[in-house]
């Protein structure tokens, strides 16, 4: 959300003290967050059980973060050693079947999922993939995204829920099929309308048997591309998500050659981000709070503030661990994995954060949703609505609950008036007056302040994402509404801290 203005430097001073707030605040916010947790660690001990683990000695754990703990869980049983099997595998592959590679890594990838999965989760899937297919193959755009969206509903249906949960002994299986076929889905789609969008190629006089034996080499050959792309084995549960037309080009390179330094390198990298995650949610009980509506409520401002702050920032940690692991493997395999999600505390801008959070998912909704329906390039209308339906679709991929769907909303018109606003500031009479009567250096002040205030809501936004329409709705009337001078002038205040540090950063 920049208007067309040339950003310029701060005095060093001033930039010090912004960094210096925004450390203050964090620290400040989060200690006080962990007074009211030890304050009442035994009745939220009695409600949620929190975990003694032997990490941290004297402080219990918050177990209340259901994919934290249930990726953790799988990580240690099954998932970790079988991705360092896929890595060793794979540079075996490469030095004695280089031809051959891609072949070996996608039946490694395939029994994997079939040994945690299951014969009859992985059939679900490979009905996923042979419909999309299927469909594909008729040329049509909508017709696919009409038959991925069919599918994707069936994750939704209560008695296809209640039949697959019958298949396993644990629930937690359950959720991988469910994880695993979401994130299949996305490929599927990515994979059709590559399919869609490519020529045919032209007919010669062939015979019509023989015609008809291209075809089937043809499909076959489809079918097995398809298969590796959604059975890739970093990727399988749980993303980055990578298109089709970059996994494509990129599968059939050569193992990068790394040194030993580059792998410890990122598995420290790893190791430290799952240390803060697990000392964030030993020292702060905040998806335990956040659960109970009269924790909320009591809360003292800056208790209130940490906890948003806590819950943003533990999201965004997890994601570093969780996108972390798997893509320094990618990167061992060849291929250029999506950027890792940038710090939340630096983004001031609902755009800013769909572009810097999860790259590989925004990249996606640009290419398959955002630019076929128009984006940009063909009026305000069209853009309006390919940026609806890109947000309709994370909403109804995530499952379309109530508190999405405010999230959504909230998101288009965040984006909506960022886009608006640039516009807004360049007409040629408002733009005068701006340029006349403010330096350089007031327009910059003046830009962070008014993404101080779209950071507020991008907050909100996440809020209601990350706890539920309670979390929301409590966080707005405390700040907003009770507290609007009381408490939201600063938080507003701290925000600008938070945007120039952002802006600084980008203008590195």
């Amino acid at each position: 959300m920049t208007p067309q203005w040339e950003l310029v430097s701060l005095p060093r001073w001033e930039m010090t003290a912004y960094w210096f707030l925004s450390f203050y605040s964090h620290l400040y916010s989060f200690y006080q967050l962990h007074r009211f947790s030890k304050e009442h660690e035994v009745s939220l001990d009695r409600e949620v059980q929190l975990e003694r683990e032997f990490l941290i000695w004297r402080f219990k754990k918050d177990p209340t973060d259901f994919e934290w703990s249930f990726w953790n869980e799988w990580a240690w049983q099954s998932l970790l050693w079988s991705l360092i099997g896929h890595a060793v595998l794979s540079r075996l592959a490469d030095y004695f079947l280089p031809r051959f590679r891609l072949a070996v890594i996608t039946v490694y990838g395939f029994l994997s999922a079939g040994w945690l999965l299951e014969v009859r989760g992985l059939t679900v899937l490979m009905l996923h993939l042979s419909i999309s297919l299927v469909v594909a193959q008729l040329r049509s755009p909508s017709l696919s995204w009409f038959c991925s969206l069919l599918l994707l509903s069936t994750l939704n249906v209560t008695a296809l829920q209640d039949l697959q949960r019958g298949w396993y002994t644990s629930e937690d299986q359950y959720y991988l099929l469910l994880f695993s076929t979401a994130v299949c889905s996305l490929r599927c789609i990515s994979f059709s309308l590559e399919l869609c969008w490519q020529p045919l190629q032209a007919r010669g006089p062939n015979h019509c048997s023989h015609l008809e034996e291209k075809r089937l080499k043809t499909l076959i050959f489809q079918f097995y591309k398809l298969t590796a792309y959604c059975f890739y084995h970093p990727l399988f549960y749980n993303g980055p998500i990578v298109t089709y037309r970059d996994f494509s080009k990129q599968i059939e390179r050569p193992v990068c050659k790394v040194s030993v330094v580059y792998v410890l390198s990122g598995i420290l990298h790893v190791c430290v981000w799952w240390c803060l995650a697990e000392f964030m949610i030993h020292f702060m009980y905040m998806h335990a709070i956040q659960s109970n509506e009269t924790y909320l409520e009591m809360l003292p401002p800056w208790a209130l503030g940490g906890l948003a702050l806590a819950l943003v920032q533990f999201f965004y940690i997890k994601y570093l661990v969780l996108f972390g692991a798997v893509s320094l493997l990618v990167r061992l395999d060849g291929l250029e994995p999506p950027k890792l999600p940038r710090c939340v505390s630096i983004v001031y801008s609902f755009t800013g954060m769909w572009r810097h959070f999860d790259v590989g998912l925004y990249k996606w909704l640009i290419r398959y949703i955002y630019v076929p329906l128009g984006g940009s390039h063909h009026g305000v209308f069209r853009k309006l609505v390919s940026t609806a339906l890109a947000f309709g679709f994370v909403c109804f991929w995530h499952g379309c609950h109530d508190y999405l769907q405010y999230w959504a909303v909230l998101n288009w018109v965040g984006v909506l008036v960022e886009n608006v606003l640039p516009l807004l500031f360049s007409s040629h009479p408002l733009h005068h007056v701006i340029v006349r009567c403010l330096s350089p250096r007031m327009q910059r002040r003046g830009l962070a302040l008014i993404s101080a205030l779209s950071t507020a809501f991008l907050i909100l936004s996440n809020l209601f994402f990350l706890g539920g329409i309670h979390v929301g709705r409590i966080f707005w009337k405390r700040v907003f509404v009770e507290g609007w001078s009381s408490v939201a002038v600063p938080v507003v205040a701290f925000l600008y801290c938070f945007a120039q540090v952002g802006i600084e950063w980008d203008m590195r």
